[in-house]
């Protein structure tokens, strides 16, 4: 297979939402890290928020992550429009629709709505670079002026970005529903992308089948419990 059949071909396609896909629950695995520092404040209040502008002040003065943070966005954009693009190609292929409708007892609604679940996502993910990243890296609207850290550092308080950003209902709701469908995205694509790279043995695919679901539960839910303790106080 050439690199013109790995972007065109319905396999390639595949393939590549593979790589693309683990690649991004990799990052998920450092952005979860990174973001659940906000908790200690629930722990600590003398902390206020310092544990994470810490933690989010060596995120963005490291070159080497500045230059992964514009790979990691190809990843996204990539992994999103090849995405739509098998969807697509699998509905044009399907012009005439099953006569019985199997429903759950042919796949779940999950699998068969990735393309929805992915759009959603996709929308989500430009609101939250328009609240977090583009203010962090470029703007800075809505940041105080930088603050001395625990660290010998000075940084900007992304903690008080964040609680300013929660204070409105509408928009923890809206991240919470983002957290919901990367959940179900997730149950589907993490087993799907070991699958299409080629793992066909049932032990090591229970295995990973049981370590995708609890990883699609865990992670989302942890995102979505920092706007709801924000919103509800229990931290800031």
């Amino acid at each position: 297979m050439n690199w013109s059949q790995l972007f065109t071909s319905s396999i390639g396609k595949k393939i590549v939402m593979g790589v693309t896909g683990l690649f991004l629950v990799s990052f998920l695995l450092v952005h979860v890290g990174v973001n659940a520092c906000i908790f200690k404040d629930a722990f600590d209040s003398s902390d206020n928020g310092d544990m994470f502008n810490r933690a989010a002040q060596f995120m963005g003065r490291t070159v080497v992550i500045r230059i992964m943070e514009f790979v990691l966005f190809a990843g996204f954009f990539i992994h999103i429009i090849q995405g739509l693009a098998v969807e697509f190609q699998n509905r044009t292929k399907r012009k005439i629709g099953y006569d019985v409708n199997l429903g759950n007892r042919g796949s779940k609604w999950y699998s068969r709505s990735m393309g929805l679940l992915g759009t959603i996502l996709l929308l989500f993910l430009l609101l939250h670079w328009w609240h977090f990243w583009i203010p962090s890296r470029f703007t800075h609207a809505g940041l105080e002026e930088p603050i001395p850290l625990s660290n010998g550092f000075i940084g900007h308080d992304m903690f008080h970005l964040m609680k300013v950003t929660f204070s409105e209902w509408w928009i923890v709701i809206v991240y919470i529903i983002g957290c919901i469908s990367l959940a179900w995205h997730l149950i589907h694509g993490f087993q799907s992308a070991f699958r299409t790279l080629g793992l066909h043995n049932k032990r090591y695919l229970d295995m990973v089948n049981a370590i995708g679901v609890g990883f699609s539960i865990i992670v989302p839910f942890v995102f979505a419990l920092m706007p709801l303790a924000f919103k509800l106080e229990w931290i800031g």
